[in-house]
């Protein structure tokens, strides 16, 4: 049998609403707008080692 498409839709990932066709996969445009300002403010940043900023953008450093 054919892989069938999933008729049932995800809910929207931040308030849980069934997802509009117009903003998939959210519900809303002002979903869709808040997860944009989460990813522009660093709300979905990623943890690692601190960055040594001594050297960076300097004219002395050994290229």
């Amino acid at each position: 049998m054919p892989n069938m498409p999933d008729t049932k839709s995800k809910p929207c990932p931040l308030c849980g609403k069934p997802p509009s066709p117009d903003h998939a996969p959210f519900c809303s445009r002002g979903c869709k707008d808040r997860d944009l300002l989460q990813w522009l403010g660093e709300g979905y940043r990623i943890p690692g080692p601190p960055v040594d900023t001594d050297g960076l953008d300097s004219e002395d450093s050994d290229r």
